[in-house]
């Protein structure tokens, strides 16, 4: 395992900036996800780090060594790709070997070191089959093995995930994280999942339009997002647009005037509301207590959502526990409450780019 840094690292092709002016500092055997939206840059930058994309300026080291410009062979990270990038026409022990064999390590120890890594991702009963013997969740743990086998300095997912379907992601990031604990490994991730960001970092870096947004732990980018696209992009908000008339009191569009801890100064705003924050029925000591009716229901399994209006132009979404008897219907009357502190304000009313839901 080694430290990562990036400094003013960027990616241009021709007038268009992918990459703007990157910088992180990544601990040996920290597990950092680059999360963010279809074209914000983090791919980009994941294939610098590896030595697939050259710079177009900025510094990458790993282990204080300058990589900058060396060829990924130099560099010694291990890379799983998207679609898992295996040989169809070798077996798994040979796709596991190959990269100890373009190293041109001694015969035996190229075999120990793949029987190894196959033991590692629970597969060396599989040593002999051909990939497409293999389901997709096995093929991923062949292609992670191969990675593994270098013994890589850096270790780099780039969506590892994607191709495999709910229920089986979610148990291969699982492995992927206990994985990486227990061989210590400093590991970038990159991905547009935010649940699995949230699974698998120790920090998550989001970034958006070549830029980084934010970087932090979960609970700091759930609860203290830096701005709008944030608070859109991780967890689950609703906005409401309007304005800050006096500090502590944002007035929204459709005139409700809602207390908030913020400190925005007056001027146009957008109020952001976690729905697991809002209750229906609220108690009487809450900053925000507003009638309501409900327009929809959504049924979730263990969670219920109760989209209610709370004015013309305003509309929140309340999330619930499943309870028995507990559902509220369509055209019930409703009271709904927050305190101030659930509120998060943002100046401005720009729009991010990043999934929002708005009255």
């Amino acid at each position: 395992m080694a430290r990562l840094e990036l400094i003013d690292l960027s990616k241009r092709y021709g007038e268009h900036a992918v990459v703007k002016g990157v910088t992180l500092d990544v601990a040996e055997g920290e597990f950092l996800v680059l999360l963010g939206p279809s074209g914000c840059g983090k791919t980009t930058t994941l294939r610098m780090i590896a030595g697939f994309v050259e710079p177009s300026g900025g510094t990458a080291r790993i282990g204080g060594i300058d990589v900058t410009y060396l060829p990924p062979w130099r560099r010694n990270t291990g890379m799983v790709f998207q679609s898992y990038a295996l040989f169809p026409h070798m077996t798994v022990m040979e796709n596991v070997a190959f990269g100890l064999e373009m190293r041109k390590l001694p015969k035996g120890e190229i075999a120990a070191r793949a029987r190894e890594a196959l033991r590692l991702v629970r597969l060396d009963a599989f040593a002999e089959r051909l990939p497409r013997q293999l389901s997709g969740g096995q093929q991923q743990r062949v292609a992670l093995a191969r990675a593994l086998a270098i013994r890589p300095a850096v270790l780099l997912l780039d969506e590892p995930l994607s191709n495999l379907d709910a229920k089986l992601r979610e148990e291969v990031r699982i492995e992927i994280r206990e994985l990486q604990r227990q061989l210590g490994l400093t590991t970038i991730m990159v991905t547009h999942d935010q649940e699995e960001a949230l699974t698998v970092a120790d920090r998550l870096v989001v970034m958006a339009d070549g830029e980084i947004r934010q970087i932090g732990t979960q609970r700091d980018l759930y609860e203290r997002p830096a701005d709008r696209f944030v608070a859109g992009f991780v967890g689950r908000s609703i906005f409401l647009d309007g304005r800050i008339v006096e500090p502590g009191i944002f007035e929204s569009a459709g005139g409700l005037r809602l207390h908030s801890a913020s400190h925005v100064p007056p001027g146009p705003a957008t109020l952001a509301l976690r729905p697991e924050r809002l209750s229906l029925e609220p108690e009487r000591s809450l900053d925000n207590r507003l009638p309501g009716r409900v327009e929809f229901v959504s049924y979730l399994g263990a969670v219920l959502e109760a989209h209610v209006r709370l004015s013309p132009a305003d509309r929140v979404v309340v999330q619930l526990p499943n309870r028995a008897g507990s559902a509220p219907s369509v055209g019930d009357e409703v009271e709904v409450g927050w305190s101030r502190e659930a509120g998060l304000v943002f100046a401005g009313q720009e729009r991010t780019g990043a999934v929002e839901e708005r009255t």
